[in-house]
């Protein structure tokens, strides 16, 4: 099995997010793509094989499998436009969450995906509790969105993992509007412990939710944004009614073959 390990929403390596993806002529076990992604450790492990009617892809937390991954995605559009369809412009996946196309723009690769949806919930003790900071305003769809007062509360956050796994969502992400100067329209950081993950770098999923958000508080159709991770890393995002497009860069790091 080949493998090839991306580091996403990033031009430089040993920045942004790592992804390991497989590159497969027929499904393995579920089973056995779960322990290649508990091996592998990293946020995810993106598997995709050709069908008959295209590319099908799936994603793996070393937890287990997730619907919808978009570092992953990237890296998987970089890994099969560079080395599988060198002469396309696009690639399209089938997924858990329907049709995901993805192009080569230049140097950045855009994907195009479904907006999640902004729904107010109460701030509660709880959430104050489990980020060290009371946020001001939090919305939930699978993941839950904490906007914060700053963002330098979103930097020097400090979270209790163990109080942030007791929260909704399966992804916990805090998020502040960007300092002027810097060049960022927005801030955040993206927790999964009930995922074993405990930050991932950078997530291009949550991002459907962050950018429709953003784009709305601040009356922007585009938007840079970026995660600041112990990696870091930046998405240029634009959302467009229910739908959202993410676009960044990749590098790659390494290729392999998996004795399995």
């Amino acid at each position: 099995m080949r493998q090839y390990i991306v580091d996403a929403f990033t031009d430089r390596l040993f920045y942004g997010n790592q992804a390991a993806v497989c590159v497969v002529d027929e499904w393995p076990s579920s089973q056995m793509m779960q322990s290649i992604a508990k091996e592998n450790r990293f946020s995810e492990t993106a598997f995709v094989v050709r069908e008959p009617q295209g590319w099908h892809l799936r994603w793996f937390t070393p937890g287990r499998e997730i619907d919808f991954c978009g570092h992953a995605t990237l890296g998987t559009a970089f890994v099969l436009l560079s080395f599988y369809c060198r002469d396309a412009a696009e690639i399209s996946f089938d997924t858990q969450v329907g049709k995901v196309s993805v192009r080569r723009r230049g140097d950045l690769f855009v994907m195009d995906f479904p907006a999640y949806e902004c729904r107010p919930v109460a701030v509660t003790d709880s959430m104050a509790a489990a980020i060290g900071v009371r946020p001001v305003e939090a919305y939930l769809d699978r993941d839950l969105l904490l906007v914060l007062p700053s963002e330098g509360d979103v930097r020097e956050l400090r979270p209790n993992l163990q109080l942030v796994k007791g929260l909704d969502g399966l992804l916990v992400a805090v998020t502040a509007e960007g300092k002027p100067g810097e060049g960022y329209d927005c801030m955040s950081r993206v927790f999964g412990p009930k995922l074993a993950v405990d930050e991932d770098p950078v997530t291009g999923s949550t991002h459907c939710m962050i950018a429709p958000y953003w784009c709305a508080r601040l009356g922007k159709s585009r938007l840079v944004c970026h995660q600041s991770s112990e990696r870091g890393g930046d998405l240029y995002a634009s959302a467009m009614g229910n739908r959202v497009q993410i676009a960044g860069k990749a590098v790659l790091f390494s290729t392999s073959e998996l004795s399995v």
